[in-house]
């Protein structure tokens, strides 16, 4: 198996899965459970990035990573928008294990002003927009500092998502074959 599963404690990471809630575009929960998996790639590039983050005194907060198919398509039932959900026809590189959603929290906890809340499919979600706050687009490029210095490539529509450079060079991950399927 490619995909390992990401623990805070191990990750030194705060993981709060979205789609295993209904605080998600959708609505509904997604996940039945919230499990969090990368490929092994990838999780040497979070580890990475967790290291950079440290001296900063921030941590990193996942929203998703791994994400089955079936799961894709719940998204884009919910919102057919290429610009903010991958066409589940061509696969998500979240599917293949090899992506990230996620912010930067401090030492207390509390998630940087990052201009919109995740997921928000909205212009301003897009990292360089500038109709966000000054603070939070500071934010966003601390964010993105940290995981471009630790090998991850950035979406630019969407400030919380991260992919490994060669994303579509990983096969798909299929949730039956996961130790503990998320759906």
């Amino acid at each position: 198996m490619s995909l390992v599963e990401i623990t805070a404690p191990e990750f030194n990471v705060d993981i709060a899965l979205a789609y295993a809630t209904p605080e998600n575009l959708t609505g509904a929960p997604i996940y039945t459970q919230p499990i969090c998996y990368l490929h092994e790639k990838a999780a040497e590039l979070l580890k990475k990035a967790v290291h950079l983050a440290e001296p900063l005194d921030l941590r990193l907060k996942i929203f998703d990573a791994y994400r089955p198919s079936e799961a894709q398509w719940k998204l884009w039932h919910a919102l057919p928008d290429p610009e903010f959900v991958a066409d589940p026809r061509r696969g998500s590189p979240h599917s293949r294990g090899v992506a990230i959603d996620l912010t930067l929290i401090d030492a207390q906890g509390r998630e940087l002003d990052m201009g919109t809340g995740f997921d928000a499919a909205i212009p301003a979600s897009h990292h360089a927009s500038t109709e966000v706050n000054v603070t939070a687009q500071r934010n966003r490029f601390i964010l993105l500092g940290i995981m471009m210095a630790a090998g991850w490539d950035n979406y630019k529509n969407e400030w919380w998502h991260y992919q490994m450079f060669n994303a579509r060079d990983f096969p798909l991950v299929e949730n039956a074959t996961l130790a503990r399927p998320m759906m």
